[in-house]
């Protein structure tokens, strides 16, 4: 496994993977940014930096999330099915997935998603439309949405 640390517009962000695909994107602190990139992360650096940028709204990579529940993958999987710019809430996300009466393990799994950004769990959202849980924090999950879709603003409180 090889991991790098670059500098985005929401902070310092930890890359980890290896051939058989990406298995962390994190926001991380206090760590020195990387100097130089492994060629096995570079792809993913490239992607998050056109995403960031405006330029991406598909990511192109293999991921490789280990170590998880199949129905934790299966959320993660259909996470990647919501459209760029778009969100829904976590009731749909259980109904998608046939675990409507298992509202909770529905939210614990996207909370527990090991690949933010690519992974896109930051769009789904409270059923009253508002900002719930984002392991890199709400102004982040903010700025993800509204970054996807200007027409759209929330609010944090």
């Amino acid at each position: 496994m090889q991991t790098c640390y670059i500098q985005t517009i929401l902070g310092i962000i930890e890359i980890t993977g290896d051939e058989d695909g990406i298995s962390v994107l994190r926001l991380t602190q206090q760590v020195p940014i990387s100097k130089e990139i492994p060629v096995v992360l570079q792809d993913a650096v490239n992607q998050l930096q056109e995403f960031m940028a405006g330029k991406r709204q598909v990511f192109d990579l293999k991921l490789n999330p280990t170590g998880y529940t199949e129905i934790q993958q299966a959320i993660w999987k259909e996470l990647h099915k919501i459209p760029y710019g778009t969100t829904i809430n976590y009731i749909e996300l259980a109904r998608r997935l046939g675990i409507e009466k298992a509202f909770r393990a529905d939210a614990s799994g996207v909370g527990k998603n090991p690949i933010l950004i690519i992974t896109p769990c930051h769009r789904v959202i409270s059923v009253q439309g508002k900002l719930s849980g984002y392991a890199g924090g709400l102004w982040r999950k903010k700025w993800l949405l509204e970054h996807e879709n200007p027409n759209i603003k929330y609010d944090l409180n």
